[in-house]
């Protein structure tokens, strides 16, 4: 049997024994390992254990060869570190608690699980995972794996507010250690699941956010389904120091850690024995934790991890009394070579104090999770988890092991056991590192039908996916393959020379679909296999969403998009389920529920919807949701209630989250609520940065209001009032300040202006208005603009006069290369004073007709970027003005007279009134006519043509004829 060390080649990292004893040559290979070593093993060596002689023990005689192989190097540390492997072997092994070693997602440990669990059968397995998830395990009968636990934390306290929200998680794959240890706990009759990992809770205490070094970058939608979640897996065995990664792959001929991983370790250990196994395990792990760099902050967390584990494992032993001898220790292999005080169960105790829980508050779950999700968070090679999968399905094939699983909801009530024989007696320590060091290959030839149905199922995936494959393409893979294997000194190809063949002789220059070869080998090898959570399992708020969208009639646990087509006047039944969508479609990601038709904004009601769903895709967002209300509508609400009390909390939010309540929820009293904390807001802001989004927002909610209330809130008419005196207080600020932006003013003016009317009827004055534009003296053009048109909307500069400095800019020739700048502002004054439309298009044009090219064409860019920049959204109301300015056909063009260069008409005459006896009276009595106009100020003016001409007024006169008893009367009464 195949050492990991032996296939591995050459360097101490790899067993320094096997060097000494079969092949002495490679000394540069030899050299580059002890520089490796050198570097490593100041902070790598050990305190000798006392109480401990490994010389008298069954490894002595290994010790003493791997202390002779030292002298080769002829460094001190070294021999240190060669004799430190096997005194942490030794220990390990003389625990009374029998420790088994795992290394994550690993077939040979779950193989080995599988086969010292049945010869044990234990009565207690302590597992090392954290202690607060032990609940969630008794429901991963309810699911498919691989699937994760989850603990999750949006209201933290005790820790940096702007680490929430917190999530940790664990991922489970059926071929670990792990998964076959809970399976055998729970189905077991009698047998006690203990975790005894630090909580979630210390997770965080620990390592600080964002400080997990095994988190990967998540890119696609599988490997993003652990989303930011910090990692927590057992057995994480990979060498913390890259001087030893890169010596291991570049003798080992690989590309990656993975593949180093699965040709040298799990190959040679899933068929091995236990005794073997477990002693192997236990050496790696004591190598990678020797060279691991001397003060690193990792290995204190994780000396702090095994302290805690002991002190766990000891308090239940006292507690339970169970004997040491039925139970089972499952640690990664690292662990398992720890070198802390605290080891075993005569360790020191006392001397570790847990540190008490931080007062957040943690939900837990169970997430759906996937293979790939698994490569990236722990920064796996892409494909490794699938080909372990492989791996361990072929494994118990060859061995006709069969696995504990845990199948259905019956399957975890525990049934009375079986008469079975009693667990045979352990067995004396025996050395079987030597001979598994020493001992050549074994030969296992190729399995020329596993390669063949590689290589034309790879040709069949690739003609699917858009390749011109055909049968000489898969002879071409399989010679390759052979080829790879035996360049890279292997006695058989391994999926990774496949993988590597299928790449050189399929894929062409460009990939034609959208896999390359790569990733439909690893679908072929294993495939990305995608967990779920059954519903069983799911939080009250994820079964609540799955129950009220079932009259659509869609199988939403599915992973694949679906359509759903909702017509809401023939199906009114169908509402609460566009309802619910909506509110999903605020509360879930980018792409998770989806409107193709239909819309919901204040004001509108849709008639039909159609939806694309992709619940089963996103329903680790779903369970998140859960861990924070029961239903969607409180959880919206609670995320409203708190995004407006945020310390970062601006009216403008409050504002969407008032329009969020009446679209999503309709309480009238929660949005009152909200338009209320929207009014404190506005007066405690000391910026108007946000008066645009302000503006358009209580525009919108005006509108609604009154289209759809007798009358206004209270909240409305106090935030108008709010506004119009806030906003006049600053307004002479603003138009100074050059952190201010032009928009930010115009919005003001327009706010202050559209909305006067209002305001002045709900007690506002409009002195201060005035008071406000009076005070404002602005130096930047684009504000002198804004403020000429906001007087001239006042009433205080009249028209005339504000198209006439219009013509001083443009005769001016020191002002004209800024005149775009003041022609921004005016098109920014059409929010406040859209009737300025005509005046702007006015000076526009005036610019290009009278400016020489020689100034246009210099100025036009920076016209163009101006109006880009700071009025881009006015610009289509310059359009449709000039629209209406300029004729419509080129014909008419010739022809056309600019309305601000036709003459002006002389004014018309005053019309001399008719006489009649009105004038006539008048005219007899002046002195009346002539007091009245001295009281108003104005000089009497009587005209001069007679106007009493007798038949001047026929009307008058044929009225006076018609009915002369009122004249009559009247002049009775006069005379």
């Amino acid at each position: 049997m195949s050492g990991p060390v032996t296939d591995a080649a050459h360097g101490p990292a790899a067993g320094g024994a096997t060097d000494a004893m079969t092949d002495p040559a490679d000394d540069a290979a030899n050299d580059a390992a002890a520089g490796a070593v050198n570097s490593a093993a100041a902070g790598g060596a050990a305190e000798p254990v006392a109480g401990l002689d490994v010389a008298a023990g069954p490894f002595g005689e290994l010790r003493e060869q791997l202390l002779g192989a030292a002298e080769r190097f002829g460094s001190g540390p070294v021999a240190e570190i060669l004799g430190g492997l096997v005194e942490d072997v030794d220990r390990a092994l003389r625990e009374p608690l029998e420790i088994f070693p795992v290394c994550h997602h690993s077939p040979s440990s779950a193989t080995a699980m599988i086969r010292r669990l049945r010869d044990k059968r234990p009565k207690v397995v302590y597992l090392e995972l954290c202690e607060d998830l032990r609940p969630l395990l008794d429901e991963l009968h309810n699911c498919t794996l691989p699937v994760a636990l989850q603990s999750f934390a949006t209201d933290i306290d005790g820790f940096p507010a702007e680490w929430a929200p917190l999530s940790v998680i664990a991922p489970i794959t059926e071929a670990s250690a792990e998964y076959q240890a809970i399976s055998y706990a729970l189905t077991t009759p009698g047998v006690e699941l203990v975790l005894v990992d630090r909580s979630t809770d210390h997770v965080f205490q620990w390592e600080p956010h964002g400080d997990d070094a095994g988190k990967g970058e998540n890119e696609d939608e599988e490997t993003a389904l652990h989303g930011d979640a910090v990692g927590v897996e057992i057995g994480d065995l990979r060498p913390r120091f890259a001087e030893l990664e890169e010596h291991l792959l570049h003798h080992g001929k690989v590309r990656h850690w993975s593949e180093w991983w699965d040709q040298y370790v799990e190959q040679p250990l899933v068929d091995a024995d236990y005794d073997t196994y477990r002693q192997v395990m236990v050496l790696i792990g004591s190598l990678f934790r020797r060279l691991r760099p001397e003060g690193s902050a990792r290995t204190t967390v994780d000396e702090d991890r095994e302290r805690y584990m002991w002190t766990r494992i000891r308090e239940h032993l006292a507690s339970s009394g169970a004997d040491p001898a039925d139970c089972l220790y499952v640690c990664g292999a690292f662990h398992a070579a720890s070198r802390v005080a605290e080891f075993g169960l005569h360790g020191a105790t006392g001397t570790f104090e847990i540190s008490p829980r931080t007062a957040t508050r943690w939900q837990y779950g169970l997430i759906p999770s996937s293979h790939s999700a698994i490569e990236a968070q722990f920064g796996l090679a892409p494909g490794s988890v699938s080909i372990a999968a492989a791996t361990w399905s072929k494994a118990l094939r060859r061995s006709g092991l069969k696995p504990f699983r845990l199948g259905g909801a019956q399957a975890t009530k525990k049934k009375p056991a079986k008469a079975a024989q009693p667990p045979a007696p352990p067995a004396p320590v025996t050395d079987r590192l030597s001979g598994f060091l020493t001992a050549a290959p074994a030969s296992d030839g190729l399995d020329e039908q596993e390669l063949l149905g590689w290589c034309v199922d790879i040709v069949r995936l690739a003609r699917k996916n858009g390749y011109a494959s055909s049968t000489a393409d898969a002879i071409a893979v399989y010679e390759t393959s052979i080829l790879l294997a035996g360049i890279r000194g292997r006695r058989r190809p391994t999926p990774y020379d496949f993988q590597d063949a299928a790449v050189t002789c399929i894929e062409k220059d460009a990939v034609p679909g959208r896999r390359d070869i790569a990733r439909l080998c690893e679908i072929l090898l294993g495939g990305d296999r995608v967990g779920s959570v059954g519903y069983d399992a799911l939080p009250p708020l994820a079964r609540d969403v799955l129950d009220r969208l079932a009259p659509l009639g869609l199988d939403l646990e599915k992973r694949t998009i679906q359509r759903a087509l909702l017509d809401l006047e023939a199906d009114p039944h169908l509402r609460p389920c566009s309802d619910l969508l909506w509110i999903l479609r605020r509360l879930l990601p980018h792409g998770a529920v989806q409107p193709i038709m239909g819309s919901r904004r204040l004001g509108e009601r849709s008639i039909q919807e159609s939806w694309d769903l992709a619940i089963g895709r996103n329903m680790r967002s779903i369970v998140e949701l859960g861990y924070e209300g029961v239903t969607v509508e409180q959880v919206l609400e609670q995320r409203l209630r708190k995004s407006v009390h945020a310390p970062q909390a601006t009216a403008a939010g409050a504002l969407a989250a008032v329009e969020d309540s009446i679209l999503y929820l309709g309480s009238r009293r929660f949005t009152d609520e909200l338009g209320a904390r929207a009014v404190e807001l506005l007066a405690a802001e000391r910026t108007v940065d946000d008066a645009p989004e302000v503006l358009r927002r209580i525009r919108r909610l005006l509108t609604h209001y009154q289209a759809t209330e007798p009358e206004l809130p209270a909240w409305c008419q106090a935030f108008v009032t709010a506004g119009y005196a806030h906003y006049c207080t600053l307004l002479p600020t603003a138009f100074t300040d050059d952190d201010t932006g032009v928009r930010q003013v115009a919005a003001m003016l327009g706010f202050l202006l559209g909305m006067e009317s209002l305001a002045l009827s709900l007690g506002c004055d409009h002195t201060q208005l005035e008071l406000a534009v009076q005070q404002s003296h602005p130096e930047t053009p684009a504000k002198v603009a804004l403020l000429w048109a906001a007087q001239t909307q006042l009433g205080l500069l009249p028209l005339p006069e504000l198209r006439r400095r219009c013509d001083e800019l443009l005769d001016n020739p020191l002002v004209v290369p800024s005149f775009p700048l003041y022609l921004s502002g005016f098109v920014q004054a059409l929010e406040p004073a859209p009737a300025l439309a005509s005046l702007v298009v006015e000076v526009l044009s005036k610019a290009f007709a009278r400016l020489p090219d020689t100034v246009l064409l210099p100025w036009l860019p920076k016209l163009i970027t101006t109006l880009k920049d700071h009025a881009a959204e006015m610009v289509p109301v310059l359009v449709r003005e000039a629209g209406r300015t300029f004729p419509a056909t080129l014909a008419a063009l010739d022809s056309w007279v600019p309305p601000w260069s036709a003459p002006e008409a002389p004014a018309p005459s005053a019309a001399v009134p008719d006489g009649g006896p009105a004038g006539e009276l008048l005219a007899a009595h002046p002195a009346a006519c002539d007091a009245v106009a001295a009281l108003l100020g104005l000089a009497p003016d009587w005209p001069t043509t007679a106007t009493t001409t007798p038949g001047a007024a026929p009307e008058v006169t044929a009225l006076l004829t018609e009915h002369p008893a009122t004249a009559d009367a009247l002049a009775a009464l006069l005379s």
